[in-house]
């Protein structure tokens, strides 16, 4: 059972459960994901989707052996949209996934996120670091509601006997990724195509480390049919500047763009690299794709779209 499994990560979650052989339950609301992620899957008859607000009610009939939690707002422009919604799934929907899993008797996974460790003093960020977290900023409505999240899934480990394993996912990119979600590389590469300028916040100097999304879903289903608990960084340890990924974008469409600076947002980490050393070893986990291949995957999905029907964005509710 996938959680958020219309959403880009959620989806090609699906996606790779069905190829190796799964029958999957996608369960979402489609707050923030979208149908046309799974249109591909729907034929298939081991899978099936269905429209279910976690915050309300779960359940799904039937044994269940592994649930992937992620449903959650995840960009910025959503979660600063949606505040209450992101802080109710963290909580409420976290909670009514894990009384499932202790009903079927399955194993947990939380996606959780790089952003528990907010704007850090520790760099790279390993998993035994606390984070550096401003609650009553705006960025606060994920951040907390993610670590609220990890609180509620320990203690159901600790006092529940759930088998739950918790992982942390670091900038991810790929096909699937909404034109309008705000996250840097879709903003860029939708402007790139576009003949916009690139709008890079601050001076470009902070840093992100980015991980193609074939190479996330590895490691994710990795600790999933895991024993280990977690938490466990999932993230490509390649680092480079939000200016320097503006400018690879520019040169992989092939743009005249220019580059614009705008103010940065409250709260922006300064840096974010994970310490992998962990999912190395217990998962021997490495990222494969790298950034020039994962870059172009990408762009090539953002011209077929573009030259499809425009982006309505998710249906708000």
């Amino acid at each position: 059972m996938v959680t958020g499994g219309a959403g880009f990560v959620g989806s090609h979650l699906c996606e790779r459960l069905l190829q190796d052989g799964y029958r999957v339950t996608c369960l979402d609301n489609f707050l923030t994901g979208t149908p046309d992620n799974l249109a591909h899957l729907l034929d298939d008859p081991a899978f099936s989707c269905l429209r279910t607000d976690l915050t309300e009610y779960v359940h799904v009939p039937g044994d269940v052996d592994v649930i992937l939690h992620f449903a959650s707002p995840a960009s910025p422009i959503d979660y600063l949209r949606l505040p209450i919604q992101t802080l109710k799934v963290g909580a409420i929907g976290t909670w009514h996934t894990l009384g499932l899993a202790k009903e079927k008797d399955a194993r947990f996974l939380l996606a959780s996120t790089s952003e528990v460790y907010g704007d850090p003093q520790v760099h790279p960020q390993p998993e035994s670091y606390w984070g550096h977290v401003n609650p009553v900023g705006p960025r606060g409505v994920y951040d907390e509601a993610k670590r609220y999240a990890e609180a509620l899934t320990t203690a159901y480990r600790s006092s529940e006997g759930v088998d739950t394993a918790i992982v942390r996912i670091f900038n991810t990119y790929g096909p699937r990724m909404r034109p309008d979600d705000g996250r840097a590389i879709p903003t860029f590469i939708r402007q790139a195509l576009a003949g916009e300028p690139l709008t890079v916040a601050g001076d470009g100097s902070q840093t992100r480390s980015v991980c193609y999304v074939d190479d996330t879903v590895t490691g994710i289903l990795g600790l999933a049919f895991s024993d280990h608990p977690g938490p466990v960084n999932i993230g490509n340890p390649d680092e480079r500047s939000v200016l320097r990924i503006a400018e690879d974008v520019i040169a992989a469409t092939g743009s005249r763009s220019t580059i614009e600076f705008v103010d940065r947002p409250v709260d922006d980490p300064g840096v974010r690299r994970p310490d992998t050393t962990l999912a190395e070893q217990v998962l021997s986990w490495k990222p494969q794709v790298d950034w020039q291949e994962g870059l172009s995957t990408t762009v090539d999905w953002f011209r077929t779209l573009a030259d499809s029907e425009p982006w309505q964005g998710p249906p708000r509710q």
